[in-house]
């Protein structure tokens, strides 16, 4: 398992939008030149989100930088 579907594991019962998640994700993972640049892109996704959706977002961010 890679770095991210852990992370995806590990959020996935806390997020209401489950599979909007994935989808944006591994959509900037796909774009992404790296880590870093990964959450970049995240905490840009981050600022045009609306809630509930943005809290998904945040879940998922903490989890993918613990691991």
């Amino acid at each position: 398992m890679s770095k991210l579907d852990d992370a995806l594991f590990e959020a996935r019962p806390y997020v209401e939008y489950y599979d909007r998640l994935e989808n944006l994700v591994k959509r900037l993972w796909e774009e992404s030149t790296d880590e870093e640049n990964f959450l970049q892109l995240l905490n840009e996704e981050l600022e045009r989100v609306e809630e509930p959706f943005k809290t998904d977002l945040r879940i998922f961010i903490q989890k993918f930088e613990a691991l």
